[in-house]
């Protein structure tokens, strides 16, 4: 029995280390043991405007709910980007749902929510759809709204009505760009999505447990076409409407390339970018990250995009903090750790609002300092 023993715990030792052996990546995910400072932020030091929301459902209840978390936030102002309810219904149904929105927000929360409007690409092709399009900008403005939002489905899987594909510089949108300049609102575009969806799905992309995870993410040159076609239908775009002021959403996928988003910023003088789901790119090149920040201070809106209240408090630490290697709040997003860049206050404050103020009009200046 004796020398039946060690034998037994030999082979418990080793069936342990063959489960760790092929135990998959997904659940790797062991905890940090180093010791560092730790600075956890949970409110940002000066009221913010985060340029880039998606709110449905409003009413009293979810604004009162909305309020309280921003003001634990330090939010002052939320930008809702779904003005028309994601596209859902008929024109006449969105234009409805947008106005019944923003007397929502102005009559229970003044101040605190500015709306941007949609486009609705039914009935694209048609040789009235540039003229509809234009005339319902102008109502949507007239009754509150503040800005355009481009989703990414322009580009991607919006069609015509001969079911092709709508690229992002198609001549029948030049009306829109150009009247967004008159009425002196902006246009915050989202297209495409990052490169590596499009790339191999092997062990040299970074996304892959992302794709793994999220199958439907996957692009390739035929689906709907390469990603280098969509980004340069975009920039397009801001070459030939230069009176017109865009935001290009999620850094127009630039944030890991910020010497490519440098020249971007420096080419389109009428063009800023906002920085919402891209924060983990600035939180593993802090050094670098904080040069382009400053550099490019009157250029960049904080945002978020997906709203999840403890998650903006990633964003505050890495934006403010200079806390070393801690967590991203999502794996599949960046299995790496994050750094922070420590901004100057003069930076944070344009980053948080003075830019957005400045480019959104009507938008409530009293709640922020001067």
């Amino acid at each position: 029995m004796k020398k039946i023993l060690p034998l037994i715990a030999a082979l418990s030792i080793s069936a342990g280390v063959s489960m760790a052996q092929e135990m998959s990546f997904e659940n790797y995910n062991p905890p940090s043991t180093l010791k560092v400072p730790q600075n956890p932020v949970t409110r940002a030091k000066f009221p913010f405007v985060d340029i880039h929301s998606h709110q449905g459902g409003i009413n009293e209840a979810k604004i009162d709910q909305l309020v309280r978390e921003m003001d634990e936030l330090n939010m002052g102002v939320l930008v809702n980007l779904s003005g028309r309810g994601f596209g859902r219904g008929d024109s006449n149904t969105q234009q409805e749902y947008i106005k019944s929105m923003i007397q929502e927000f102005n009559t229970h929360a003044p101040g605190r929510f500015m709306v941007f409007t949609n486009l609705n690409f039914a009935g694209f092709g048609d040789s009235e759809w540039s003229r509809i399009a234009v005339k319902e900008l102008e109502e949507d403005v007239a009754a509150g709204a503040s800005g355009l939002k481009i989703y990414k489905s322009l580009g991607l899987n919006s069609v015509d009505i001969n079911g092709k594909r709508i690229p992002v510089d198609h001549p029948d949108l030049d009306p829109v760009w150009a009247k967004a300049g008159e009425l002196g609102i902006p246009v915050i575009i989202h297209s495409a999505d990052p490169a590596q969806f499009w790339q191999p799905m092997d062990s040299t992309n970074e996304r892959w447990l992302e794709l793994k995870l999220n199958p439907n993410r996957k692009r390739s040159a035929t689906d709907p076409v390469p990603f280098e076609q969509i980004i340069a239908e975009q920039h397009h775009v801001f070459a030939k409407h230069p009176k017109t002021t865009f935001i290009n959403a999620h850094m127009g996928w630039m944030a890991n390339d910020l010497d490519a988003a440098e020249a971007h910023l420096e080419k389109y003088p009428n063009v800023n970018f906002g920085i919402g789901a891209v924060i983990a790119e600035f939180g593993r090149q802090p050094k670098r990250a904080k040069q382009f920040f400053i550099k490019y201070q009157d250029r960049v809106l904080f945002g978020k995009d997906a709203y999840n209240p403890q998650e903006f408090h990633t964003y505050f630490r890495v934006l403010e903090t200079e806390d070393e290697y801690f967590p991203y709040y999502k794996k599949y997003h960046a299995f790496w750790a994050m750094y922070g860049l420590g901004l100057p206050d003069e930076v944070l404050k344009k980053l948080y609002y003075k830019n957005a103020l400045r480019i959104v009009p009507g938008m409530d200046k009293s709640q922020f300092p001067d």
